[in-house]
């Protein structure tokens, strides 16, 4: 079949700037509903800009809780950005298996869009149980990819 000879190609390097938007989208997300609800805004000041909204008055507090979590999706992406590009290069250094790393790719950028997805939408302790399992189940997926590398760099002779 067509798509499996596409996942036996080195296609995992492309995750990166795709792992990278999905930690992007949530801020830009927050700025939008920021600059749409409220005149708080600055660009001069921009990491004030969460404080500076949602201690306004006038903002709904559904909305102030949407920034809240967008900013903690943004935060969480991009605490997660340095492990995925690790484990991405490395696994590719080690000549893993394309399809096991394509498909790990695919997986890890889906569940971080979940992730994104039960972020944002999440409002019991019920839903924020489900993102944290969402969490460690990709968490899980770099944590792999280096345990499989590691010891096929370290066998590498210079």
């Amino acid at each position: 079949m067509a798509g499996d000879s596409l996942l036996q190609q080195r296609l995992s390097l492309y995750s990166i700037p795709l792992v990278w938007l999905t930690a992007f989208l949530p801020g830009t997300f927050k700025t939008t509903l920021i600059m749409r609800h409220t005149q708080a805004f600055n660009n001069v000041t921009p990491r004030r800009n969460i404080s500076r909204a949602v201690a306004e008055k006038s903002l709904p507090p559904d909305i102030s809780a949407k920034i809240l979590r967008l900013e903690g999706a943004h935060m969480n992406g991009n605490e997660n950005l340095p492990i995925w590009f690790a484990a991405i290069i490395v696994g590719n250094m080690a000549r893993l298996d394309n399809y096991t790393l394509n498909m790990l790719s695919l997986s890890y950028i889906c569940g971080r869009m979940l992730y994104n997805y039960i972020y944002y939408q999440q409002q019991t302790e019920l839903q924020g149980a489900l993102r944290s399992t969402v969490f460690f189940i990709c968490f899980a997926m770099p944590i792999y990819i280096l345990l499989q590398s590691i010891p096929l760099i370290a066998a590498q002779r210079y």
